[in-house]
């Protein structure tokens, strides 16, 4: 019985964004450490960006793009019961919301980074 989860979407949230957090602060060393491998051995950076081209590294960076992604709305819907305390009686409705929210964001997302990994265009280009 010690182990029994008892909580409900706020208690899944409140970890889901504490999850989420950690990833974000590794997503942020990882992209210093890369800028700092730039200006010192351009070699090992360009080795680092082949990691980051397999499908190994695409799918790391897909995760950590969903972390943000999910912290930056669980954010948002915080920021919102903070500022609107009457909203807290729809929290539930607001973290299903934020969950559409991150899948209707997040899919284009996904293919994008993932595509390339199976051998396929990437659905949308940028630029020239």
């Amino acid at each position: 019985m010690l182990f029994r989860y008892r909580g409900s979407e706020g208690m899944l949230a409140w970890a889901f964004h504490r999850i989420s957090g950690v990833a974000v602060w590794a997503f942020i060393l990882l992209h210093v450490f890369d800028i700092w491998l730039a200006n010192v051995n351009a070699t090992l950076y360009n080795d680092l960006l082949s990691l980051y081209g397999s499908p190994a590294g695409r799918t790391v960076e897909t995760a950590l793009g969903a972390a943000v992604l999910y912290h930056a709305l669980n954010g948002l819907r915080i920021i919102i019961m903070d500022f609107w305390p009457s909203t807290t009686r729809y929290h539930k409705q607001l973290w299903y919301a934020n969950w559409v929210v991150f899948v209707v964001i997040g899919i284009p997302f996904v293919l994008q980074i993932m595509a390339p990994a199976f051998g396929l265009a990437a659905p949308f280009s940028f630029g020239g």
